[in-house]
């Protein structure tokens, strides 16, 4: 008569064997990076516009910034000297309108996104 498992398995249990066990390295290689893509963080600029003459217009990237699907918004200006935790992206653009470093020029500032990357490799320069 066989002896009962002292310790049977339960439903909450991890699965004994994974389902990209069976997979080869390229193949789960390639699923880690379609998630990569699908959970990404949406890229944006905050740049910053304001008038040098008359009707003639200068700007720059001030920021850069993250947002995630289901959380606060991170931001890091382009010298990398301050850095905001934000709801909102919009929340970014209170922090780089206004007045100029003079006080007399008006500053204004919009977000600016880039397209969703379609690729992802563990190679640095081949995901360039």
């Amino acid at each position: 008569m066989e002896t009962p498992n002292p310790n049977p398995p339960s439903p909450n249990d991890p699965p004994l064997s994974f389902p990209w066990a069976d997979t080869s390295l390229e193949a789960f290689d390639k699923e880690l990076c379609d998630l990569v893509v699908a959970v990404a963080p949406r890229i944006f600029a905050v740049v910053q516009e304001y008038e040098v003459d008359p009707g003639v217009k200068d700007g720059c990237v001030a920021a850069w910034g993250l947002a995630f699907d289901d959380g606060p918004v991170r931001v890091t200006t382009t010298d990398g000297t301050r850095q905001f935790v934000l709801k909102t992206p919009e929340r970014a653009l209170r922090w780089f309108a206004g007045r100029g470093r003079g006080g007399e020029d008006e500053v204004s500032a919009r977000l600016v996104w880039l397209g969703r990357s379609v690729v992802a490799d563990f190679e640095q320069a081949e995901a360039a």
